[in-house]
């Protein structure tokens, strides 16, 4: 027992990244220097190398300061909110703390949504904001905000600083509460006058906060009592979050599951996970999971939940998920347990350190469940009801998403490729149809759903990840959010590619209102403005638009070849609908949309098509 207590509290799984020089090997420890400069010289021990951000009156010494940074490049985004999608997605694509830097007032809370996107998503950000002078403070002067107050619900932890003494601790400790645990923004708050203020400059090798003690070994008993629960199951199914990639637990994953031959399936945060074309993986789950998957998962007599927590939208109506399944629950962070479905074994602990200990219960005589007639059932419920028949095709002289997601998939290479997207129809159709097998490649806003979190998010991964082709998937209502950021990929040669679904709509809305709300469209057709050809040409981007399917292949061949940025409008019928779709509020059993090729081909929903006349 005493041995069990000891390991609770092991160095959490690596992080690229690694600090390049703590303690007494930093050659400016000791120095005296700027607050400013303390700032600069604890984000170089600290290994950062890129920063997103945007200059103003109150970060203007900080600013000062990184101008003589031999180490640091700094990226000039066009606007505070895309700064942080940029370190987001630069966090999400290579596992580092991504790092923003930007002023006060307007400045600050510019990155709120930003913030809440990382912080919904469990990615590690240090967001640094300048701040008016400590005597200013609460008098509403110019260009003020209490952003930390503003951002207490949004962060993992946030700093005022009060002295320039305390920089190198506090940016210390910023950086190691981002990425330890579960992962997620820290905001860091310097006043102006502090970061003119004198220190010596003191960067410690270790953190040590005491109320901070996350839990990285799972407690020993619960995990053998797991073992046991899965080993009497019959028909158990392992679902598998965004905890799988955050902990590096993937490979994990899908030993288990070959191991134990039990199926998978993701929640939209756990996709690339598990590689798509396992045959024990059913991919995604939820709202617009597939109809096998969701049978899938509310069929189960047991729940192997690997770092996901339980959203709305995969459970649909709780009161109706899975009645028959037992539940063991895995996730670091213990807000996580009972908080949506009561677990009936919960394991607080990094997915890593949890699986290996679980692998070992049955390598070491635990046996595996029989699941020869569940996976029987499984098989049949993937062949009958498919996410997409070629037979439902509406109107073939258009060009059909899913088929265009299909062909964009089978034209990317799984090691060298990333897909961002942004938030709507287009979404789902890429996580639907876009194949992928390895984890940080499919990049996407999932539990604050952000509107423009994709061109910045992709320029931020790209960045990251320059050996990679990167493509966005977006919409034509999402890109119009933060378009501006097309300048910071030009100016960068950032080569990010972006395709644009473009239904003239804010499409997901827009079905809810056709499907839910009797075709009251209100608020939701858009114009066809603005260009999104000489849009992108006005950024020096290449573009082309493209409207019948015969266009889709050499479209997609010329955007992937291109050596610069690259935009492809492609123009599709505003009354297309994403399927299946759960209704919010109802069970995963009512899926609406569903493809059934029993003793027919058909789709469970009235779905005559009303194109516009010319419009594709």
């Amino acid at each position: 027992m005493a041995e069990d207590k000891k390991n609770q509290q092991l160095a959490p799984v690596a992080i690229a990244g690694a600090p390049i020089g703590l303690g007494s090997a930093n050659p400016k420890q000791g120095q005296r220097m700027t607050g400013a400069q303390a700032v600069v010289a604890s984000l170089e021990a600290e290994g950062v190398d890129l920063i997103f951000g945007y200059p103003g009156g109150h970060a203007i010494h900080i600013y000062d300061a990184l101008y003589d940074s031999k180490i640091i490049r700094h990226v000039l985004s066009r606007h505070e909110q895309g700064a942080v999608h940029e370190a987001d997605g630069y966090a999400r694509a290579t596992g580092k703390v991504g790092t923003v830097l930007v002023t006060s007032g307007p400045g600050a809370t510019n990155t709120v949504t930003g913030i809440a996107t990382a912080y919904m998503d469990s990615i590690p950000l240090v967001v640094i904001t300048g701040q008016v002078p400590l005597s200013m403070i609460g008098t509403d002067s110019f260009q003020e905000s209490d952003i930390f107050g503003i951002t207490i619900p949004i962060v993992k932890h946030s700093y005022l600083v009060k002295s320039a003494n305390d920089i190198a601790r506090t940016l210390r400790e910023a950086y190691h509460i981002a990425k330890t645990g579960r992962p997620g923004p820290v905001l860091v708050d310097i006043p102006s006058d502090v970061a003119r203020q004198h220190t010596v400059f003191e960067y410690e090798d270790s953190v040590n906060i005491a109320s901070y003690k996350p839990t990285y070994r799972g407690n020993a008993r619960q995990i053998k009592a797991a073992a046991a629960l899965i080993s009497q199951s019959k028909r158990p199914v392992l679902f598998v979050g965004g905890g799988a990639i955050t902990s590096g637990a993937s490979q994990l994953v899908s030993a288990l599951s070959h191991k134990l031959r039990i199926p998978t399936v993701t929640s939209l945060m756990g996709l690339g996970s598990v590689p798509a074309d396992d045959p024990l993986n059913l991919g995604l789950v939820g709202m617009h999971g597939s109809q096998y998957a969701n049978m899938t998962l509310n069929r189960s007599d047991l729940i192997l939940a690997c770092g996901a927590r339980f959203s709305d939208r995969v459970t649909g109506k709780i009161s109706s998920f899975a009645p028959e399944a037992k539940l063991v629950h895995i996730d670091i962070d213990p807000a996580e347990i009972d908080k949506v479905r009561l677990a009936d074994i919960p394991i607080v602990g990094n997915l890593s350190y949890v699986l290996e200990s679980l692998l070992a219960q049955f390598e070491n005589g635990v046996e595996a469940p029989d699941t020869q007639e569940w996976l029987a059932d499984v098989a049949q419920w993937r062949d009958r009801y498919p996410m997409y028949h070629e037979s439902l095709d509406e109107d073939t002289e258009c060009i059909i998403p899913e088929k265009a997601m299909l062909k964009l998939s089978g034209m990317l290479d799984q090691e060298s490729s990333i897909v961002v997207t942004e938030v709507g129809q287009h979404q789902m159709w890429a996580a639907q149809f876009i194949e992928r097998s390895k984890p940080r490649t499919f990049i996407t806003s999932g539990g604050l759903g952000t509107m423009g979190f994709g061109l910045p998010a992709s320029i931020g991964a790209a960045f990251g990840c320059p050996e990679k082709t990167v493509v966005c998937v977006a919409g034509d209502g999402s890109l119009q959010m933060n378009a501006q950021e097309m300048a910071t990929a030009t100016i960068n040669q950032i080569p990010v590619k972006v395709i644009v679904v473009d239904n003239s709509a804010l499409g997901m809305v827009h079905q809810w209102q056709k499907l839910f709300l009797q075709e009251r469209y209100s608020a939701t057709e858009l114009h066809d403005i603005p260009d999104f050809v000489k849009l992108a040409q006005a950024y020096s981007w290449t573009a082309e638009r493209i409207s019948k399917p015969e266009e889709v292949a050499g479209a997609f061949e010329r955007m992937l070849s291109s050596e610069g940025p690259y935009l492809v409008d492609m123009r599709i019928p505003r009354d297309q609908s994403v399927f299946p779709i759960v209704a919010p509020g109802r069970a995963l059993t009512e899926a609406v949309g569903a493809i059934d090729l029993g003793e027919r081909v058909e789709r469970n929903v009235d779905n005559e098509s009303d194109a516009e006349e010319g419009r594709c």
